[in-house]
């Protein structure tokens, strides 16, 4: 497969549940923009290696260096922490990481979209908005003005983030949750390496760290 042929096709680092939703996310944008068809999943593990996941082969990722050196990639793992730790193997091997924002996601045109970024179906992001690198937002989040979201988050299904909050790296925002809004004055501000459960309802700022869960949330315990 030429440069060119390359250029045109995108591989899936994570055979998992978001890997697959993903290669769904990805076939949709190649049918609306006619670029990155997904042509197969990267994975470790070894026993799904030789497999078809969605349609699709999966690899390790020694095969497709030698096979696809240079294709664009995007990193399908959702837990932070963990992308953050594979990146550097992996950009060091010459892949590329676009960001893949769904046809059907609403933006204005004062949206900020880092490397990697993937922005999935339904999700809404509306002004002065800013995401980090290799931070994912899943099926039908909002997203409120003057939010910073910053590098590796995880924002899972249906979360909503009002405006003025700041977000750290490496955050990761479980199903549901929902941030009331902070000011200009006094943004709402997540710390790096905070976990926010499922449900949970924001109403101040998090430390680094932190886990909080609840209505109203609160810290069940800190990460070293």
């Amino acid at each position: 497969m030429g440069v060119k042929a390359l250029s045109s096709v995108c591989l899936i680092y994570g055979a998992g549940g978001f890997g697959r939703e993903v290669a769904w996310l990805l076939r949709d944008y190649h049918l609306a923009f006619g670029r990155l068809e997904p042509l197969c999943f990267v994975d470790d593990d070894s026993q799904l290696h030789g497999t078809r996941l969605s349609g699709l082969p999966v690899i390790d990722l020694a095969t497709a260096t030698r096979l696809y050196h240079g294709a664009p990639m995007v990193l399908a793992i959702g837990a932070p922490q963990t992308r953050a730790n594979v990146l550097p193997r992996v950009s060091n091997l010459g892949f590329e990481f676009p960001a893949i924002v769904h046809p059907s996601v609403k933006r204005s045109e004062y949206v900020s979209i880092g490397q990697g970024v993937l922005i999935c179906a339904s999700s809404i992001l509306t002004t002065e908005v800013s995401v980090g690198v290799h931070t994912h937002i899943n099926l039908g989040c909002t997203i409120g003005h003057d939010v910073t979201i910053g590098q590796y988050c995880t924002v899972s299904p249906g979360v909503h983030l009002s405006g003025w909050v700041h977000v750290g790296n490496r955050v990761f925002i479980g199903t549901g949750a929902v941030f009331i809004n902070g000011t200009q004055a006094e943004p709402l501000t997540i710390g790096d390496g905070v976990t926010i459960g499922a449900g949970a309802c924001v109403t101040r700022s998090v430390s680094p760290g932190e886990t909080v869960v609840g209505v109203p949330a609160r810290p069940i315990q800190r990460k070293d």
